[in-house]
Order: structure tokens, then C-alpha cells, then sequence
């Protein structure tokens, strides 16, 4: 038996289990007798199509009375021709089962076929742009699972394939459900050409590309991350992120934009700074200045992000977001930072006690920011819209 049967068969078992949960649930003596039963699961098992048997049940019929209501223990779907199909696969026949899975709501199945999917494209650049075509033809929910099974291949990295789901994710006359797919499919890439960035940044920008440009800010920042561990190159990746989170219409693309550098631990570059100050200066929103503020904890030039954020605090009148400025100052700095904190905790005096655990805690020798953090006292309350 190959593996892949072996895969089919757990699933099979996985599936009979949960059905016998449920029969359990519906049909065990807690169950109230007067509560309407479920839909059969033979018509939800039918439109599998040819993939599952039909589903048989055995009547458990009380010998007292023959009157009473007959109950039936539903027997799970046998998949009815899952070995043929996994032993000689095809995509056409992937396709239209895990469009008929799909139909009779068979999650297992779905991700069974999903996973089959990827492995037949494999590195084949033909046989993925085939499927990424039936994507922008079928609509969701079939052209996300098909386009989730082309995200895992090796395929996806031919140009050719990553070429194709790019202009699909910047196409605005498509549906928006297949963009967000297409783009989520791309953040797989090992590296992103000056054109394709440019691309990328375009959708992001788009104030009217709603979730889309999230997902694109997201993948731009997914591929930096991918590429500063393997090169150590990030520099054109966080050129456009900073520039998007500075100008982009939208709050939660800025404050992703911002973001998405601390997801590789990536330090800010003293040429980023001056942005980062601005947006800290500036933005209109708690949660972007916030950001802009714990990016300008993990700078290369410790010195000039205390000067930011030093500059930001006074005209700043949140007190999350001067919280902010005063704790990642501390991670900017460390000790050097508590002279900063000294004078800023005499402009917002709410902030001395603060000020002054941090000095108890770096007398007592502590340095790392990890430590410094657990050893601090939480005092300030930042979960509500601010202050």
C-alpha cells in the first residue's frame, strides 16, 4: 500500500470517528427526545458525485414497541473510488472532485485533495497556470482551494506562474476573493524583481482595493522576511513599506506596513529614521503611531531614534502612544535611555513610576530587554481606544 493510501485511509478513519461523535451527541440518552433530528447525511454524501458510496443505515427497532421512532446510526461515506482517482490522477479529475467535495461540505476531503492537487502540479509551470486559468473562472470557494493547492508547489516560483498571479492579484475587475488567493498564493516567492515590487505597492496604495491591499502590503513584507534570512537584502522591500505606511489611505495598511519588518527581526536603517519620526509625529491614528514607535525601538543608530522619539513625546497627547515612546526607548537604548526617560516622565508625570522601575531594574544589573520587560511592573492600561 502506497502512502498516499495510507493517507486516504486515515482520512477515511478520522471521518468514521467524527460521524460516530456525532451520533453519539445526537442519539445518546442525554439527547432530548423532542428535538428535531439533523438532515440526513446521505444527501450532503450524494453530491459527492461518484467519490462517495452511498451511505447505508441499520434500524435499531425497539422490540416493545413498533410504535416508537426508529433510530438510525448514520454509517460514514466510503469515498467510493478515492484509490482509483489517487493512483492515477489527473488534474481535470482533481479539479472537478474537490469541486464535488466542496459541494457536499467534506472538509477532509477538500484538504485531502488539496495536498493531491499540489503534488501532481509539482514543478510543472504548465500545469500550474492550467490550474490558476480554472481559478479566475470558477469563484470562490473552488478557486481558493485551487489556488491555495498551486501556493504549495514548486511550480510557484517559475516566473512564468508568479508572473500570472500577479497580474491576477492586481486585476481590479476580478472578484475580490480571488485576488486575496492569488496574492496569498505569491507570498511564497524567495525574492521580488523591482517590477513586481512596484506591482505589489500599486495594490497596496489602492484605496479602494480594500482587503486586497492588506494582502499585497502583507506579501511584500512576507517576501522581505524570506529573503533577509537567506541574503541578509532587504533595503528595496523596506524603502515601499515605509513609504506605504506613511502615505497609504488606509489606517490598517499603514499600521501592517509598519509592521511587518518585526516578523524577521529586520533593524531599521538610520536612512528610514526621519520617516519614522514623521509617521510618529504625524499619523492620524493611535495604533500606526504606536508601530512607528516600536520600529523606532529596534534601530541600528540608538542615538538618533531616542531623538525621535524624544521629539514625538511632547506634542503627543495619547497616553498609550507616550507609553509607547517611553518603553521603546528603553528598547532602543537600554540604560542610555534613562536620562530621556527622566525628562520625559516630568512632562507626563503618570509616567515616573515607570521611570523609575526602569532605574531599579538596570541597577540591580540587568541589561537585556527580554529580562528588563518580565521584571517590569505593568502599570499603564492600553487596551481600550486611548486616552
Amino acid at each position: 500500500m502506497t502512502w498516499r493510501n495510507k493517507k486516504a485511509l486515515w482520512a477515511m478513519g478520522l471521518g468514521s470517528v467524527l460521524l460516530g461523535l456525532l451520533w453519539l451527541r445526537l442519539h445518546g440518552p442525554w439527547r432530548n427526545s423532542s428535538a428535531p433530528l439533523p438532515q440526513s447525511h446521505e444527501s450532503a454524501s450524494a453530491q459527492l458525485n461518484g467519490l462517495s458510496g452511498s451511505v447505508g443505515s441499520g434500524p435499531l427497532v425497539s422490540s416493545e414497541a413498533s410504535a416508537e421512532a426508529v433510530e438510525k446510526l448514520p454509517i460514514p461515506p466510503c469515498w467510493e473510488g478515492l484509490f482509483a482517482l489517487d493512483e492515477h490522477p489527473s488534474l481535470l479529475s482533481l479539479r472537478d472532485a474537490l469541486r464535488a467535495a466542496i459541494a457536499g461540505e467534506d472538509p477532509l476531503l477538500i484538504d485531502y485533495l488539496q495536498e493531491r492537487l499540489a503534488e501532481v502540479i509539482g514543478g510543472d509551470p504548465a500545469s500550474a497556470l492550467a490550474v490558476v486559468g480554472w481559478a479566475t473562472e470558477s469563484g470562490p470557494p473552488l478557486s481558493n482551494h485551487l489556488l491555495a493547492a498551486v501556493k504549495h508547489t514548486a511550480a510557484v516560483q517559475q516566473k512564468a506562474v508568479a508572473d500570472k498571479l500577479l497580474a491576477l492579484g492586481a486585476d481590479g475587475k476580478q472578484g475580490l476573493d480571488v485576488r486575496r488567493a492569488a496574492l496569498d498564493a505569491l507570498e511564497t516567492q524567495r525574492t521580488l524583481s523591482p517590477d513586481a515590487l512596484g506591482q505589489l505597492k500599486s495594490v497596496a496604495m489602492d484605496q479602494h482595493a480594500d482587503e486586497v491591499a492588506w494582502m499585497a502590503t502583507r506579501t511584500i513584507g512576507k517576501v522581505m522576511t524570506e529573503e533577509f534570512g537567506r541574503s541578509g537584502a532587504a533595503d528595496s522591500y523596506m524603502k515601499e513599506l515605509l513609504d506605504i505606511g506613511q502615505h497609504s489611505a488606509d489606517t490598517a495598511v499603514r499600521s501592517l506596513a509598519l509592521e511587518m519588518p518585526s516578523y524577521g527581526n529586520i533593524p531599521v536603517d538610520k536612512s528610514a529614521l526621519s520617516q519614522l519620526g514623521q509617521v510618529l509625529a504625524r499619523d492620524s491614528d493611535r495604533a500606526v503611531r504606536e508601530m512607528a514607535a516600536f520600529r523606532l525601538g529596534l534601530s541600528r543608530d540608538p542615538g538618533e531614534a531616542l531623538s525621535h522619539l524624544g521629539g514625538a513625546f511632547a506634542g503627543e497627547r495619547d497616553l498609550c502612544v507616550r507609553w509607547a515612546i517611553f518603553r521603546f526607548a528603553v528598547r532602543a537604548a537600554g540604560a542610555k535611555a534613562l536620562p530621556l526617560l527622566d525628562k520625559l516622565s516630568k512632562i507626563e508625570p503618570r509616567l515616573r513610576p515607570d521611570y523609575e522601575d526602569f532605574v531599579a531594574i538596570y541597577a540591580r544589573g540587568t541589561v537585556d530587554f527580554a529580562r528588563v520587560w518580565l521584571e517590569k511592573p505593568e502599570r499603564i492600561q492600553c487596551l481600550d481606544e486611548g486616552e
